[in-house]
């Protein structure tokens, strides 16, 4: 079932060079040139801006006769290349040649480092998000909450950030690192190796539910989920009863690995399509015939992150009816990006499509609303996050793409799903359909009882005082009457048992 995959999307950018000079001949709209007019040379569509060159050219000029210190010609031509992308929209750039490789190494999943996660901080310091399992960072003890002050005997300031932890596999580099509850920094030294990352991950959740994190869609996340949803099925007997496939916080990555990954799951019907100006970008993905999870339930558990990829995945499954969307709103990023290499090992990132899922929706800027929506849990901390964090999504990104239902009535960014509690939710939805809404509606109704205080009775009228019969005067610390006790509603939704 497994199904060839075009690499047009990868190949889109390889004829633009050539096009600028037949552009003419492949518009057979083009207004045709008049003998006598010395502009119109060539089509409306690759006519060359002359008067912009020149204004171009002069400012180049400029700044190199007069600009206060001596600008290399080169440093100038690769500026003048990024600002002519920098104003397109938010994902097209420019990529040096270590900008490439780098990428490169996101889509392959494979690297030379010492595998750990990192997050710079405001001091430039390194501090250790977490060691990736079975590689030198973890063999050496490293862990969550390291700071990394040196490297190699160098301060953090007067190095290039990450860049002196990668290097070639079998070299060695020294980490001087700061720990809590340790007096003074130490060193460790740690011999690189090839990282391979993985984007794959599985569990059962409990005896016939399986759970499957895809964290990035990489060159290998369709052969990796193909393998971990086998021994998922192995682990339960032969058969799945559901799956939860959390792509939280999943940014994207190779539309074609997603593509795989929809194949899978889905026994017929479209995966998506893309359009854009030039032909190559024009495609249209089908399913083919076979279902790995035989038709068992699923849910698809997504938030504020998931991102591109992973939308084009929860719009397919949601389209052809094959698994319910628990979360929150997506991204909402609805475009597609090709690379195109330089001959100097630089490459260009540009936004050469859009795409469509199944039902011809665009997702641009709008994402996907799931269909049972999950919140986070409210802390301080949220509290106090700036708005800036707070609505995350493609449409507060400063030169996005105009979606098809941008800006639509009721419009909110979603939020970001972090823990274990929303993978507990959405089993309990797997479950059974409408478990959430009907746990969030006992706890609405646990609450009333607690919000508003009970009224106090109004007391009898007194009775004749021959007919009050003699009894004990009630003592000091005895209340006079007690109010009954109010038992919290039930509800019969089973309680899911807690993630990883």
């Amino acid at each position: 079932m497994r199904v060839v995959l075009s690499a047009a999307l990868l190949l889109a950018l390889a004829p633009l060079p050539s096009m600028a000079q037949s552009a003419g001949e492949q518009t057979p709209s083009a207004p045709t040139a008049s003998a006598d007019d010395p502009d119109a040379t060539e089509s409306a569509t690759s006519r060359v801006p002359l008067d912009e060159i020149r204004r171009y050219v002069a400012v180049y000029n400029a700044v190199k006769e007069a600009y206060v210190d001596p600008v290399d010609d080169k440093k100038l031509m690769q500026s003048a290349i990024r600002g002519l992308l920098l104003d397109l929209d938010p994902h097209s750039t420019y990529f040096s040649k270590e900008d490439a490789e780098a990428f490169d190494e996101q889509a392959t999943g494979a690297y030379d480092g010492i595998g750990v996660e990192l997050l710079q901080l405001p001091d430039n310091t390194l501090k250790v998000v977490s060691p990736i399992d079975d590689t030198p960072a973890a063999r050496a003890g490293v862990r969550s909450g390291d700071i990394i002050v040196a490297i190699d005997g160098k301060p953090i300031s007067a190095v290039k950030a990450m860049e002196p932890l990668r290097g070639e596999s079998g070299s060695k580099v020294v980490l001087t690192i700061v720990r809590e509850k340790m007096d003074k920094p130490f060193d460790v030294t740690l011999t690189r190796q090839t990282i391979r990352v993985a984007s794959v991950r599985s569990r059962m959740l409990e005896p016939g539910y399986g759970y499957i994190r895809i964290s990035t869609f990489q060159a290998d996340t369709g052969a990796d989920f193909h393998k971990q949803l086998q021994q998922l099925q192995a682990q339960s007997g032969g058969k799945l009863r559901g799956l939860v496939l959390d792509l939280r916080s999943n940014p994207g990555g190779l539309l074609t690995a997603a593509v795989q990954v929809a194949d899978d799951l889905l026994d017929k019907g479209t995966i998506v399509t893309t359009r854009g100006r030039i032909s190559v970008s024009d495609s249209k993905f089908d399913a083919t015939p076979g279902d790995l999870l035989n038709g068992a339930p699923m849910v698809a558990l997504v938030d504020a992150g998931s991102a591109s990829a992973s939308e084009v995945l929860a719009g397919a499954l949601r389209d052809n009816k094959r698994a319910r969307i628990v979360g929150s709103r997506t991204f909402g990023k609805g475009s597609v990006q090709t690379v195109l290499p330089l001959d100097n090992g630089d490459s260009v990132k540009l936004t050469t499509a859009r795409y469509y899922t199944p039902s011809g929706k665009s997702i641009q800027a709008s994402g996907i609303v799931p269909e049972v929506v999950l919140r986070p849990e409210e802390s301080k901390q949220d509290a106090d996050k700036p708005a800036v964090l707070a609505d995350y999504s493609e449409a507060t990104l400063p030169g996005h793409l105009h979606g098809d239902d941008e800006g639509a009535e009721g419009y909110s960014a979603g939020d970001v799903l972090p823990g274990d509690a929303p993978i507990a939710q959405a089993l309990a939805e797997l479950k059974q359909p409408g478990a959430v809404g009907r746990a969030a509606a006992a706890k609405q109704a646990k609450a009333k009882p607690k919000a508003a205080a009970p009224t106090a009775a109004k007391p009898a009228p007194l009775a004749p005082k021959s007919a009050v019969p003699k009894t004990e005067a009630p003592k000091a610390d005895t209340p006079a009457a007690e109010t009954p006790k109010v038992d919290p509603p039930k509800t019969d939704t089973p309680t899911p048992p807690s993630g990883d």
